[in-house]
């Protein structure tokens, strides 16, 4: 079953990408104050997909995924913590 979701996920990606160049193949020219480049319009409406999307997911893992990945092994070592750590036995 997810060969074939990972199938239809590239297949889908992959004639999205084919679509996407062909229709914006103008070339045009992207200006980075030191550089300029001249690249097919599909590729930078591609790449800058690709960059947003990346940054995206790494910025939600800072802000989502690793705290709570900290306080679960927070809780964790507690859980397997003895119970009575650092208390003297009172009832002789």
């Amino acid at each position: 079953m997810n060969r074939l979701f990972f199938g239809l996920v590239a297949v889908l990606a992959i004639s999205t990408g084919l679509l996407v160049g062909t229709l914006n193949a103008d070339k045009v020219t992207l200006d980075l104050l030191w550089i300029q480049l001249e690249w097919p319009l599909g590729l930078l409406i591609l790449l800058a997909f690709a960059v947003g999307l990346l940054l995206g997911l790494m910025l939600a893992n800072l802000t989502q995924v690793l705290p709570l990945r900290l306080k679960i092994h927070k809780l964790q070592a507690e859980a397997t913590r003895p119970e009575g750590r650092g208390v003297a036995d009172t009832d002789a």
